[in-house]
């Protein structure tokens, strides 16, 4: 799967017309964004469970009129989209009224996890790690995304943004996935969660925590959190929010790990794949049985670590190199792990009883035809082979399954196992929902106390401006034979004068603990002085955000 290039600013202007529900270049056959995007969640414990969300009706599908990209309006020239974009800024002037106390830049999540989608859906919009920084560009050059995040594992594709608008950001990267991963937007609309800002807060935490995964508490959840940030840094587009957001999450998540024991006795998902293989096979062949893992990365190593705990001892290893191999043999010295090349894959499932997948590839490595040319097993293990793939996209062609020698699984399968630790984990789940809902609320304080931040940055340009424009007015009158340091005597002196009279001000915009002013009277301050410098700061940020990426957009399709 290759991220499409360059196709995301393709549409950019034309986007405002199409986002518009109430402009009659929609039809009416376009459902209002209170019917379309519905919010379902259900409480699970104290916790949520995210069930499918947003659907197309039969009555309400997408005019084409309003399809990314319209023929009709790129064909009319230059002047009907600068045309476009003015009438979209002047609909966001309306709406960014009064921005602080109404609708400031929203923090969503747009996502499919193992609750929501099965894993068909799934692989189809999952993202390779390495493709996770062009994604963030792409999402970025929309127009009402300001910053963007990629989480995708093999029980979730989540993005994260930041947007100018909900509606037109959650149309904008809805669109983005369908034309990333071909799945149609009324199919991503069956299955996709939308979440928005303290909402989308406490699901991420959640999910650092190992609360929404499939196996509650697993561990490896956090790594992958960790490494969305990693793979962000130095990307244009994972920004201060979403870079705060996240990095919170891992604190989040690191407090539950430490003070509650929820990740006592806690499996994982190539862990829950060991126990599901045990299940499945006869209990008297579990020790004779040939294992066969695919892939040493960090799940392959994970199963093999779960493989030995269990008893068995030896077993064969297809990698692409042998140095991860040589590095787990290593480690488990007492197991007889022999490593195969990426060629001898299928004559290495010939020998093998039971198969495990783990790998990154994004095709199949076991089809149809490969597998039903493979010799049976022995009787005593049911004469069928069994095949674990906990690989998202999956590594094991599904129609496998229908061959009388082989038996496949995958992670949707995995809740067999989960089961039946699962009323221990909801009593653990308990404690730790207390610890997520504290860091929730600090975070969200912190989050709001950066709105004075355009402020603070308007007041200051303001009163530079004044204090150079003075500067040189009385420079002018001294005469060009002034001494360099009388002119630099005379700019400290005016820097300081504005310092000392900005520093009240700057003072009660801040909300940085060492006062004990609350938010809202920060908030209160704000309001104050936007009215009374005239700093229109709600309507001008947004503007300029919104020009800029106008140009952006018109300089890469022209």
């Amino acid at each position: 799967m290759a991220v499409a290039s360059g196709f995301a600013t393709s549409f950019a202007v034309d986007s405002f017309r199409c986002d518009n529900l109430s402009s009659t270049s929609c039809s009416s056959s376009f459902s209002p964004s209170v019917d379309c995007f519905r919010h379902q969640v259900s409480l699970f414990g104290k916790g949520r469970r995210i069930k499918p969300l947003v659907y197309w009706t039969k009555s309400h599908s997408l005019s084409p009129r309003c399809e990314v990209a319209s023929n009709s309006v790129v064909s009319n020239g230059e002047k009907e989209s600068k045309a476009s974009s003015l009438s979209a800024l002047e609909l966001l002037k309306t709406s960014a009224a009064d921005r602080y106390t109404k609708s400031s830049s929203s923090i969503m999540v747009i996502g499919l996890n193992i609750h929501t989608a099965p894993v068909e859906v799934r692989e189809k919009v999952s993202i390779p790690e390495a493709q996770w920084p062009q994604a963030i560009r792409e999402l970025c050059s929309l127009n009402h995304i300001e910053e963007a995040a990629v989480l995708s594992t093999c029980n979730r594709i989540e993005i994260y943004v930041v947007a100018l608008a909900q509606n037109r950001g959650i149309k904008e990267v809805t669109e983005w996935m369908s034309k990333f991963s071909g799945v149609p937007v009324t199919e991503l609309c069956q299955h996709r969660f939308l979440l928005y800002n303290q909402d989308a807060t406490q699901h991420l935490f959640e999910v650092a925590a190992g609360l929404d995964s499939l196996v509650l508490g697993e561990g490896q959840i956090l790594a992958q959190v960790k490494q969305v940030v990693k793979n962000g840094q130095g990307v244009p587009g994972f920004g201060r929010k979403i870079s705060e957001l996240f990095k919170h999450a891992i604190t989040a998540g690191k407090r539950v790990r430490t003070e509650t024991n929820i990740s006592s006795g806690s499996v994982s998902v190539s862990s829950a794949a060991v126990e599901l293989a045990l299940l499945k096979l006869p209990e008297y062949s579990s020790s004779t049985a040939r294992v066969l893992v695919v892939g040493a990365g960090k799940m392959g190593k994970l199963v093999i670590k779960h493989l030995v705990a269990k008893g068995c001892k030896k077993m064969v290893v297809v990698n692409r190199t042998e140095d991860r191999v040589a590095a787990i043999r290593e480690e488990l010295k007492d197991a007889e792990i022999i490593y195969k090349p990426l060629s001898e894959m299928s004559s290495c499932a010939a020998q093998a009883d039971v198969v495990f997948t783990c790998t990154a590839s994004e095709a199949p490595l076991y089809v149809k035809e490969s597998v039903q040319a493979l010799p049976a097993v022995n009787s005593e293990f049911g004469g069928q082979r069994l095949f674990i793939d906990i690989s998202v996209p999956r590594n094991v062609e599904p129609c496998v399954s229908e061959l009388k020698g082989a038996c496949v699984y995958n992670v949707d399968n995995l809740k067999e196992v989960v089961e039946a630790n699962k009323e221990d984990r909801l009593r653990k789940k308990m404690e730790a929902q207390a610890i997520i809902d504290e860091e929730v609320k600090q975070f969200e304080a912190r989050k709001d106390s950066l709105e004075t931040v355009p402020t603070i940055k308007k007041l200051r340009a303001y009163a530079e401006r004044i204090r150079a424009a003075e500067v040189d007015k009385c420079l002018s009158k001294m005469g060009d034979d002034l001494p360099k340091n009388k002119k630099k005597a005379i700019y400290d002196l005016s820097l300081g004068i504005v310092n000392k009279l900005l520093h009240g001000p700057m003072q009660h915009l801040k909300c940085d603990g060492a006062e004990n002013r609350t938010l809202s009277e920060i908030l209160e301050n704000m309001h104050a002085l936007n009215r009374i410098f005239g700093l229109d700061t709600e309507i001008s940020v947004l503007e300029e955000k919104l020009r800029a990426k106008i140009e952006q957009n018109q300089k890469q399709s022209s």
